[in-house]
């Protein structure tokens, strides 16, 4: 297989490139200067770039409604190309967002991107594309969550990307698909094998990814998602440092490539575990790497997993010679102490002992507890960063998020929690409903989506806080379930700690010394929660309380126990 970069697409055609001409650059800067002007976010970003660098070929720019529709119900661009995933840009109504205009596409610091000439506009609906292409409308998957933040329209139309999103960090491994092309041309290998991940490597991933090499005479291509992946997940700086190391000191130089990829997951299971196989296809990979539950966003709300463990190889299989790209599945690897070596489940010798740490052990026995891992499961120097960098659970960032109706007890039993949680060493930050309306929401109305966006600016503040490892109780009356979840997501869900104040309307209503309740039985309050707009109440919160039958100090004293049983504080 040729691996220079004018290798076809999976379905013919050159690699997409959007870039314009260097030479062009300062006029269309000039121009463009002049456009309304548009930030995206985050993930449209990773999506421009992606599209800019042709990871994404054969798409030219985002989805027309055609095409739209088409994948979410075939998994097929309208030309009949498969392409599983929809990729779009959606933004809510705005009067400059018209047919024939062209805008300036920008990030969050306002750098100039790209140019769009707007040739689409179309509604689309959240359920179906939550529905058809994630298989679900449980809020707790985190992209069914984030998509009531995508936009009401998606636009479509000629995209002029002038320059890529700035990276400062290992510039050395970022790699377009022409340039990883080239740098596996020049390891010789006539086979590409390539891995995604999220995670950080154990000895099992590295078995497993040198066998998976070796069993089709190839290179390995390293390619771990540096963009979006799952809320919660160990960030991408912590990953990379582990993956330098592994490959500087323990794989063949000769059959492995570090290399970056800037995608934007969506946590979709089997559907993008093809998308995923496409996409290294781009990159000049004819083997992938597909893991039990790929992509997988973990459990629903009633505890069960949202994707069979093996649908995703499945589909990748059941599309690989249409795509080029066969499915390699990924082994479950046990350690044999007694030969000091490791092996597929499948292949241990009868009697033989087994040793394997799981997932959750490795996040609950060893790395909230600050308990090094033993060097036959994680290579010393990747556990040394690991240890670095993800300090145990009652060092870690902690948000407390009360919900409940107006007058339900959540700031009394938060000012009592205050104390406990000095008396046990943890400093926290209270980010009332209140005060925030006064300050960092001055000026909202009360409307659903004004209430969404004060949610979201609290949900904001806390993720920061938990990011620098800081405690923060947040206490709201937040009371749509789909915005909490997408806090939730933010913020993420190993340090997010939902506290339903479960008091019924008529004991809130007695409470009410500012006759609220009243002025909204009389009708001179309008879209007051709990009379005329609706409080939906969680569903699987991880901690409920009652304040009509119990007192506020005891409430404290079991949400203090539920942080010890889980490892918060000590």
């Amino acid at each position: 297989m040729n691996h220079s970069p004018e290798l076809i697409t999976p379905y013919g055609g050159q690699l997409v490139n959007l870039l314009v001409d260097p030479n062009q650059n300062e006029k269309l800067k000039e121009y463009a200067s002049k456009l309304p002007s548009f930030q995206l976010t985050e993930r449209q970003i990773c999506d421009l770039e992606m599209l800019a660098i042709g990871a994404f070929s054969p798409l030219r720019g985002f989805m027309g409604e055609a095409d739209f529709h088409s994948v979410v119900n075939t998994m097929r661009l309208k030309n009949g190309t498969l392409f599983p995933m929809p990729i779009t840009l959606g933004f809510d109504p705005h009067p400059e967002l018209q047919i024939g205009q062209e805008i300036a596409l920008r990030d969050r610091k306002y750098n100039l991107l790209a140019v769009l000439r707007i040739e689409e506009i179309y509604g689309w609906d959240h359920n179906e594309v939550a529905q058809k292409v994630f298989g679900t409308t449980d809020l707790r998957h985190p992209i069914v969550t984030e998509m009531y933040r995508w936009g009401k329209l998606n636009i479509a139309g000629e995209l002029r990307v002038l320059q890529l999103p700035v990276h400062h960090d290992f510039r050395e491994l970022r790699h377009t698909p022409a340039e990883t092309r080239q740098k596996l041309a020049d390891l010789g290998q006539s086979n590409v094998v390539a891995f995604q991940t999220r995670n950080p490597l154990h000895r099992a991933h590295e078995e497993l990814t040198k066998r998976a090499a070796e069993s089709v005479n190839g290179t390995l291509l390293l390619h771990p998602v540096v963009g979006l992946t799952k809320p919660g997940d160990i960030d991408h700086f912590t990953r990379v440092r582990s993956y330098k190391e592994l490959v500087a000191n323990h794989y063949d130089p000769q059959r492995v490539l570090l290399s970056l990829l800037p995608l934007a997951m969506r946590m979709g299971g089997p559907r993008e575990a093809l998308w995923h196989a496409i996409i290294r296809r781009n990159y000049g990979a004819n083997h992938f790497i597909v893991g039990r539950d790929h992509a997988g966003p973990g459990n629903d709300s009633k505890g069960q997993p949202f994707y069979g463990p093996y649908d995703a190889q499945d589909l990748v299989a059941q599309y690989a010679s249409e795509i080029g790209v066969q499915m390699v599945p990924f082994k479950h690897m046990v350690y044999l102490p007694d030969e000091d070596r490791y092996e597929e489940i499948d292949n241990v010798p009868e009697k033989a002992r087994i040793a394997a740490i799981s997932g959750t052990q490795v996040r609950d026995e060893y790395l909230r507890t600050g308990k090094a891992l033993p060097e036959w499961f994680t290579r010393p120097e990747v556990a040394k960063i690991l240890a670095e960098t993800f300090p145990p659970r009652h060092k870690q960032g902690l948000c407390l998020w009360f919900t409940g109706l107006s007058g339900a007890g959540k700031s009394t039993i938060a000012e009592v929690l205050v104390n406990l949680l000095f008396e046990h060493g943890r400093i926290p930050t209270v980010l009332d409903g209140d005060v925030i309306r006064t300050h960092l929401s001055k000026g909202l109305g009360f409307s659903q989506e004004d209430r969404d966006i004060n949610i979201r600016r609290i949900g904001y503040v806390a993720s920061e806080i938990v990011k620098h490892g800081g405690t923060v109780i947040c206490a709201a009356i937040s009371p749509y379930r789909a915005t909490r979840n997408d806090v939730r997501n933010m913020i993420g869900q190993e340090n997010y700690v939902e506290v339903f104040v479960n008091t019924p309307i008529e004991v809130c209503e007695a409470r009410d010394v500012k006759g609220l309740y009243a002025k909204a039985r009389r009708g001179e309050l309008k879209g007051f929660t709990g009379i005329d707009d609706p409080y939906e109440a969680p569903e699987y919160a991880e901690i409920n309380l009652t304040t009509h039958d119990t007192h506020p100090e005891a409430n404290a004293q079991k949400i203090v126990q539920y942080l010890l049983t889980e490892g918060f504080v000590r």
